[in-house]
């Protein structure tokens, strides 16, 4: 079996966040591969027409902001530098495939969330980043006592 080169930890900021990373990390060690920290910020526009709106350059930036410096957190945590961490603006799905293209990763590693009720019929990133990614993909279970399983 060939060992992976770069891996690139999905991250969407939840509770779990830092259990997939640690999935991602452990596999990048034993692989002595890169590891790669990405949040995506899906800019989704409000009420235009509204009182309270911030301009959308201004919410971007705040998101991002937010995203970059919890981000950088979780690196810490695992004992990395800030360096591997991106936070890119894009649809979540295409952010995480566009990125795995750009750094020439072999490995995506994201969490797989519990579906309840009608959840089950909706298409969510996990699947989608597995029937679009141009590598292997690891969905980490996270849910109900995973999250704090290492």
């Amino acid at each position: 079996m060939q060992s992976y080169t770069r891996v690139l930890v999905a991250i969407d900021l939840k509770d779990s966040s830092l259990h997939v990373a640690l999935r991602g990390q452990n596999l990048a060690r034993a692989s002595g591969a890169e590891l790669h920290l990405l949040h995506v910020v899906e800019y989704i526009p409000v009420d235009p027409m509204g009182d309270n709106m911030l301009p959308p350059t201004q919410l971007i930036d705040e998101l991002v902001g937010a995203a970059r410096l919890r981000l950088t957190g979780i690196a810490a945590q695992l004992g990395e530098s800030p360096s591997i961490c991106s936070v890119e603006i894009d649809g979540v799905k295409a952010g995480i495939i566009r990125t795995a293209r750009e750094k020439h990763c072999d490995l995506i590693v994201l969490g797989a969330h519990e579906r309840h009720g009608l959840s089950i019929f909706v298409n969510f990133t996990e699947d989608a980043v597995l029937h679009a990614a141009p590598c292997d993909v690891l969905a980490v279970r996270v849910g109900a006592g995973e999250a704090g399983k290492r």
